[in-house]
């Protein structure tokens, strides 16, 4: 574990580019707002030009606002990583939170996607028009950085 843990402290040197490379154009969002979605609050609305950065163990909430039926992608750039924990979980709501999408995966496989591909991603197809509910627990320990890919149906 600890020979993991060191590899992956540099995740950002292998094939997926550093930190600037995967943060881009995108600007740093607080998420430190009050914006109501179901019957809950979320901090921030992510969109493609737009990331938030935290630290994990923990979870965490953003609303992804949709035009029409789309790819939602939910990429993760890990950083620090000293233990890959035993689950995360990236769950997409439909609009309204009529309907959930519940993306599972063990710490070690989001650890070894983040060494290989310089991020880990999950993602949901979301049918409904407007808000979008995504949340995100992990029990992993690692600074993280998020930003969102929207790409509509009909482009596929």
């Amino acid at each position: 574990m600890i020979a993991r843990a060191a590899l992956v402290l540099g995740l950002g040197a292998g094939c997926g580019g550093g930190r600037s490379d995967f943060i881009g154009a995108r600007a740093k969002d607080t998420c430190d707002a009050q914006w109501p979605v179901c019957s809950n609050v979320a901090g921030c609305i992510l969109g493609q030009e737009s990331y938030v950065e935290g630290r994990l163990p923990g979870q965490g909430q953003f609303i992804v606002q949709l035009p029409e039926a789309s790819t939602v992608r939910v990429h993760f750039y890990l950083e620090e990583a000293v233990a890959a924990g035993e689950e995360t979980v990236v769950t997409f709501y439909e609009e309204g939170c009529r309907q959930r999408i519940r993306q599972s995966v063990n710490g070690r496989t989001a650890l070894d996607s983040a060494e290989k591909l310089g991020e880990f991603t999950r993602e949901a197809d979301l049918t409904g028009v407007g808000d979008h509910l995504v949340e995100f627990e992990s029990d992993m320990q690692a600074r993280y950085v998020l930003k969102v890919e929207v790409q509509p149906l009909r482009n596929r």
